[in-house]
This record gives structure tokens, sequence and C-alpha cells, in this order.
């Protein structure tokens, strides 16, 4: 079993500055999570913790339902992958990937069994005699990640492990640790600042901010419903749009209280949650592919945008365009539209897909 539960857990540096804050966080058996936040957020800190890299200041550490905060790294049955790699520049794949064992008093033969098994599921069992320095940079992710699937350790750390290769090799080496962790089904605890490696690896997700967390759920539950603004900004690329509105006696939603805009009837599923929050200003939020081109549903209110920028990706174009009013929005539409720079276009936003948050805790409505 590898589940790991933390209760509580603070980090406090000197003099007096606190970088995770009282963390409670339980992982069950086999699950793949993803640690999740922009730079600083404590995330990395919380890894290292558990790994036993860095003392933590109060609160207790579990893996296997065993208590570890006196357990030094090398007796918690973990196996870390770092950033940078850490191979030993003087030897081979080979001697790579047995180091961990030999260090044990593996026998030879169990160590020959564990490295050939892992080469083969990583598919560098032709680079075993090469030296790191004539490996790339893919391949030498495959041999750190080889090193720690030799140990057969009840967790797996990633410290944002590719956050060296090229963009081609971060999706490939994305597609290889999933696949890694469906094959051994071992718990694995996966850092990262990049928001689409967290949606597309983890079983659930964990966002941070200041060392706080701000929501554990699964890729679609925290896309969909995010429970607080800074969620909802971090998750989703490009971000979620965000216009300051008043909602009005008759639970109808206008963009500024003091230019409309445009106004619109909110659909019944809204009107009861924002019944409280009549002649208050919130903050409404609305996700780019949730603004069209055209108009095929009663549910989509027209506004009219001065298009500022179109950038086109492939199969989709963002197009950056500014309301009226001034708001600055942007919209994920499909490549066809011919829409063009410093024209006013018709664009239609969906109202049954709004977000609502309160303007002064920023928490979701």
């Amino acid at each position: 079993m590898g589940s790991v539960k933390l209760e509580k857990v603070r980090k406090t540096y000197e003099p007096n500055v606190t970088v995770v804050h009282d963390v409670n966080l339980e992982i069950p058996d086999k699950e793949f999570i993803v640690l999740v936040g922009p730079s600083g957020c404590g995330k990395s800190t919380t890894l290292r913790m558990i790994a036993g890299l860095e003392e933590i200041t109060s609160g207790t550490i579990s893996i296997d339902e065993k208590v570890v905060n006196d357990i030094p790294p090398k007796d918690r049955d973990i196996a870390m992958v770092f950033q940078n790699y850490a191979l030993y520049p003087h030897m081979n794949v080979f001697e790579n990937l047995a180091f961990g064992l030999k260090l044990r008093k593996y026998d030879k033969a169990e160590i020959i069994k564990r490295v050939q098994k892992a080469a083969d599921i990583l598919g560098i069992s032709q680079l075993l005699e090469r030296k790191p320095k004539a490996l790339s940079g893919g391949q030498r992710q495959r041999v750190a990640l080889g090193r720690a699937i030799v140990r057969q350790p009840k967790v797996f750390l990633f410290d944002e492990p590719l956050s060296n290769l090229d963009a081609n090799l971060r999706v490939q080496m994305r597609t290889e640790i999933s696949r890694l962790h469906h094959q051994i089904e071992t718990t694995m605890i996966y850092v990262t600042h990049d928001q689409v490696e967290a949606m597309s690896m983890g079983d659930r997700i964990v966002v941070m901010k200041d060392g706080h967390i701000h929501q554990v759920d699964t890729p679609l539950n925290i896309y969909n419903n995010p429970v607080n603004k800074f969620v909802a900004s971090f998750i989703g690329s490009p971000t979620m749009n965000f216009i300051e509105g008043k909602i009005h006696t008759d639970v109808q939603l206008m963009y500024t209280s003091l230019n409309k805009t445009f106004e619109c009837n909110l659909p019944d599923e809204f009107r009861n949650k924002l019944a409280a929050y009549t002649n208050k200003e919130i903050v409404l939020g609305i996700r780019p592919e949730h603004i069209h081109t055209h108009s095929n549903s009663a549910a989509l209110k027209e506004i009219t945008g001065f298009i500022e920028v179109i950038e086109t990706v492939g199969n989709e174009m963002f197009v950056y365009f500014a309301t009226g009013n001034g708001e600055k929005l942007v919209a994920r539409v499909p490549p066809d539209n011919r829409l063009k720079v410093n024209e006013n276009f018709p664009l239609f936003i969906d109202t049954t897909k709004l977000h609502f948050f309160d303007k002064d805790n920023e928490k979701a409505i």
C-alpha cells in the first residue's frame, strides 16, 4: 500500500516566514495526484517534506499509515525524479539504474532482472552501455524514471521532471509517465507549474497558492466548478474572462453598474443562488470557448467586440477584443472565421456557462 496522508503540515523558515500553511491532504494507494500552482506557492516544498528532504515545522506525514516525520528519506520507501535528472556522468545507463540497488545490497541477478525490466518498460534497453553525455534530454529523463522504477517503491515523487524538455518531448514524456502509472500501479505525486500537464495527467489536482491548498478535485470538476476566482483564472488557457457586474432587482446581470454594455436575463438555475446578491457588485466569469462568433441558441447573448489581436494556433483561433465599455476579453473560436483585426464584429456569450464570484472574498457564488 502506498497511501500518503498530510495532517496540518506547516513549513516555516526563520524569521517567521511560513511557506506551507497547515496543509491537509489524503492520497489513496495507486492514485496519480498533481500539485499545481504558480512559482513560490509551496508545491515543491510540500513534495520535499513528503520525501524527507525538508523538515516539517509542525503536523504529521504518514506513508502507508505509518508516521514518517522522523524517518530519513532512504527509509521512507519512496523514489524521487528530479528536474535536472541527477544522473552520475561517469556511469553508463545500466550502472545509473543499478546504483541504488547496489547500495541496498541486492544480489546481482535481481539487479539485472530489475534493470532490464525497467529498461524494457521505458524503451531504453539499447542505451544501457551509453554514458549520460551521449543521451538526449528525453533519454536522460527516461533513465531518471528507470532509476526510480527499479526501486519498486510505495510512492513515486516527481518534481517538475519535464521542465527542461522542449515542447514536443514534454508531450511525449507526459504520455510515457501516464502509461507508466497504468503499468506499475503505484502512487504518484507530481509537481508542476504547467496546468496542461496537471489537467492531462492527474487523477486529481491539488491547486495551491501562497502555501495554501485552494481546491482538490478531478481535472474536469476543477475546470467546470472552480471554488474561487484564483482557481478559475489559473486553470484554463487562455484564462477565464472576468467582468465586474451588478445583479439588479429582477435578477438580471449587466457588465458594469455604470455603462450597460448589455443586460441579459439569467437562466433559472442561477436566479436562486444570486438572489442574495441583488443590487450588489459581483464578478462574472466566462471561459473563452463559451464566446462564439455565430448564434444558434436562445441562450447566446450578442455583444459587439472590437478585435485587437488574432492568434491562430492550428485548429483554433484566440480572438482578443474590447467591448464598447472597454472590457478586454478573449474568445476561442474555430480557425475558419473571417475575422479581421481593427474591425467590430458580433460575438455571442453562452449565458448558461457563466460563473459568478463574490467581489470581496473572490469565492464562487
